[in-house]
This record gives C-alpha cells, structure tokens and sequence, in this order.
C-alpha cells in the first residue's frame, strides 16, 4: 500500500540509492565522511558534478550526511539537552510546550535542532527556539509584513533569519497569542 507521507516518500529514495547512483546511502555517507564540506549546497554540488547524482538523490544525501554528522537522532537529543543544561535547565519546559504547540500544525513540521538553537521548518524555517539566558527563551518568528506589535518585537540584532522576536519567561507566556502568531508563520511558509 502506497503512502504519500514524507517519511514514505524519504525511505523509498534511500531504498532506490542503489539502482539509481550505483551507491548505498551507508556507502555515500562513508564517502562523505572522508571530506570536509560545511554547507549542505556544497555536498550537493559535489554529489552533482564528481559523481553525476541527480539533485534530489544528491540533496537527500546531503540531509543525511549533515544529520549524521549532528549526531542522528540521538545527536539533535543531545544539542537540545546542551542548550538546556546547568543554569537553563529550568526553561526546557517552555521549549517542551512550544514544540507540543506547534507539532499539531501539521506532519510536515521539522523540528531541527542547532549548536545555540532550534529550528522550526516546514518547506522552510517558520521559527526558532533559542535559550538566550538563564531565565529567558526568545522565540524567532518569521512574520514579514506584520508590524511589530507589544510583545511581537522586530528581531532587531538577535537573528537575521527570522523577523520577529517573543521573549517567553514562563510556560503561562506560550499562550493562545503566541501559537496564532507561530501558525501564521507555520502556513505562509
């Protein structure tokens, strides 16, 4: 039976590594663990021109390369548990109730972990979750076009890749107004 999830769609491109680039995905990981590429664009374009892999194929494995190198999934638990550790420990339940809050939005929310934050991402990044000080998680929402309003401030200096800036203290701060303000983001991206 056929499925048209992401994952499904994912597992049946790793599947086809083998026919489609003469390679397994272990097989190119372990190719690519033999170079020293940063970014995602040049893996691909690696892929592309030394191995004549397709965009997509070539793409996938990039994606799995840079999560393998994070670590997998145990390596994102990992970077979230740093992010929240010793004098920020008591504002992962805030960062618990903003990934409960947005998970809903849909199946094709990636929740993509950082070194200092985390990324929220759909086709792309909608928002991000960042533990700025011991007392304080600031939420990045990508909202252009909507004015800076109260407590929905212009990012300002703190990241250029989002627009706004909610600085949550508690968990009663991720409330009804925050949420429609992380949907809003979530759907026009």
């Amino acid at each position: 039976m056929a499925t048209n999830s992401p994952d499904a769609a994912t597992q049946t491109m790793i599947n086809n590594l083998p026919q489609k680039t003469g390679k397994s995905l272990d097989q190119w990981l372990k190719l690519l663990s033999k170079q020293k590429f940063e970014k995602h664009g040049e893996i691909v374009k690696w892929l592309k021109t030394e191995h004549g892999v397709t965009h997509g194929f070539a793409n996938l494995i990039a994606h799995m390369h840079r999560n393998s190198a994070a670590g997998g999934a145990g390596g994102e638990t990992d970077l979230v548990a740093a992010q929240y550790q010793g004098p920020k420990a008591g504002l992962k339940p805030i960062y618990d109730d903003l990934v409960k809050a947005v998970k809903p939005f849909g199946k094709d929310v990636e929740i993509a972990p950082k070194k200092t934050y985390v990324s929220l991402r759909r086709s792309k990044q909608f928002a991000l979750i960042q533990a700025s000080t011991k007392d304080r998680v600031d939420v990045g929402i990508n909202l252009k076009g909507t004015a800076p309003s109260g407590r929905l401030e212009a990012s300002g200096s703190f990241n250029a890749m989002v627009s706004h800036r909610v600085r949550v203290t508690s968990k009663k701060d991720v409330d009804a107004e925050l949420k429609s303000w992380l949907r809003k983001a979530y759907d026009a991206a």
